[in-house]
């Protein structure tokens, strides 16, 4: 239950930090990116956590949260 509360608690966060830098692209940028870098973190911790750490879950977390920064940065930087 922590981790679940953990995250949502970064997303808020990272929504309240991105609405803070609205206009300045480059602190947009790095904010979307360390959201990214947060979320591989805590896919990494959540699984070591629950004993089911296997690389193949690892690298997705790792494809997921790229795609996100990449998607967020369409969306949010025209």
């Amino acid at each position: 239950m922590f981790d679940y509360l953990l995250f949502f608690t970064a997303g808020v966060f990272f929504l309240l930090i991105l609405s803070v830098f609205r206009g300045n692209r480059l602190a947009e940028f790095i904010t979307l990116l360390g959201f990214g870098t947060f979320y591989i973190l805590w896919g990494v911790y959540h699984h070591i956590i629950n004993d089911s750490v296997h690389l193949k879950t690892m690298i997705e977390y790792i494809l997921i949260g790229f795609t996100i920064v990449f998607l967020l940065k369409l969306l949010v930087m025209p």
